[in-house]
């Protein structure tokens, strides 16, 4: 219901976001930061003028689904999966790492098992949404290390997807069977194989005419986009992997330059300007200080942690590839973001916790509150400091090559020389 209550806290969240926006972005630092920046003000964490809402926390999914959709659109998926084999590469290397660095150290400060596994995957995430944005701010989302960076960064969020399902079904049941496993995996395979047949080899022969009015255009996308993330989450994936493929597949069926012109216009104007601002501001909202030493003794280690596993794990993942030093740099750090899967996995293990300590069938719970609080600061802290090394990665490889592709594009764009 659109009440005068949320009509004005859209407006303050819009207009802080917009002015903190542009400070950061006149100053030569990616437009995200400012809204997360905006969200901590305004939230629980300084003034708490605005608190997450029902129909705020919608508008915040609606809008990492739009930036997803229109991540999708901006790809080639031509240009993606000639990267695959290295995307595939970095995200492993991101996503073992840090699991067991996290699992290892929640195991030294005394966790159970559980909360050790639940640990070790909540450092392992890199949040697909948040990357999209960051390389969007800085022009280089349809490089080569741009379409390795999205390419890794979906591998990790179906990794850590598949894991969040059977550690799940881990802490249910007490073991995991073969199964269980075996269908997991089947699903995933088969929403993949299903989406690749039927834009490929189907759809993808077809000479599709859109109408001239572009309405259409955006509704048929609209319609491609929800389907999709339907499918997506019957796999046990998030509905951000579906919305990106079906950006991908709108690309691909819709031919016609000036049709698609339109149709990513509106789109863009949809997330960038209006959606995806609530979703970073909101991120924000999950942030509560708290004054206890060991709290940001845990955080501080974590977030460490975390930084370096991404870092070194995925770096090593892009030097294998075949990159150079400050390429395999770039990818480490263009990975190290969370926020939105993050968010997803902590509130979801959290749940289930409450459930099964009220049936009696743990007696810890899966994750205690300074763990899902050191969580929790964690994907902010690297979510606001990824854009920034990344900036100071880039302007590092520029220094040693100014004509690569990401350098040119950068320059092009004015980001090179803030």
């Amino acid at each position: 219901m659109l009440s005068d209550h949320l009509i004005i806290n859209l407006f303050l969240i819009l207009t802080v976001a917009w002015a903190f926006g542009s400070l950061f972005g006149r100053f030569g630092l990616p437009v995200v930061l400012g809204e997360l920046t905006a969200g901590l003000i305004l939230g629980p964490a300084l003034l708490g003028v605005i608190s997450g809402s029902e129909p705020i926390e919608f508008m915040a999914e609606l809008g990492i689904f739009f930036l997803m959709f229109y991540a999708g659109l901006e790809m080639d998926p031509e240009e993606l999966l000639e990267h695959i084999k290295p995307a595939v590469i970095v995200a492993l290397g991101g996503f073992v790492l840090p699991f067991v660095l996290g699992y290892f150290f929640t195991r030294f400060f005394g966790g159970t098992q559980y909360q050790s596994l639940f640990m070790g995957m909540g450092l392992s995430v890199t949040s697909l949404a948040v990357q999209a944005r960051i390389l969007h701010d800085m022009q280089i989302q349809k490089t080569k290390l741009g379409h390795i960076i999205i390419g890794a960064a979906i591998a990790d969020d179906i990794m850590a997807l598949i894991a969040l399902s059977l550690l799940l079904g881990l802490a249910e049941s007490g073991s995991i069977e073969p199964r269980v496993v075996a269908f997991v995996l089947f699903k995933v395979v088969a929403f993949f194989g299903a989406v690749i047949l039927l834009s490929h080899f189907v759809l993808g022969r077809l000479n599709l005419r859109f109408d001239t009015d572009a309405s259409r255009d955006f509704t048929f996308a609209l319609l491609s986009a929800l389907v999709l993330a339907f499918f997506a989450e019957l796999a046990g994936l998030h509905l951000i992997i579906g919305a990106f493929v079906a950006g991908q597949f709108v690309r691909k069926l819709v031919r016609d330059p000036e049709s698609f012109e339109h149709l990513r216009s509106r789109i863009y104007a949809l997330s960038y300007g209006f959606l995806a601002p609530i979703f970073f501001v909101t991120l924000s909202f999950h942030l509560h200080l708290s004054f206890e030493v060991s709290l940001w003794v845990f955080t501080g280690v974590v977030t460490v942690i975390a930084i370096i596993g991404k870092l070194v794990g995925c770096g090593l993942g892009g030097y294998v590839s075949g990159h150079s030093f400050w390429e395999s740099n770039i990818i480490g750090f263009g990975m190290n973001g969370r926020g939105a899967v993050e968010l997803v996995v902590a509130m979801v293990v959290i749940k289930l916790s409450d459930e099964l300590l009220l049936a009696g069938k743990i007696a810890e719970p899966l994750l205690t509150t300074d763990q899902f609080s050191a969580l929790i600061l964690m994907a902010f802290i690297t979510t606001f400091i990824a854009p920034i090394t990344l900036k100071w990665g880039l302007k590092k490889a520029c220094q040693n090559d100014e004509h690569a592709e990401f350098c040119v594009l950068w320059d092009k764009y004015g980001k090179g020389k803030k």
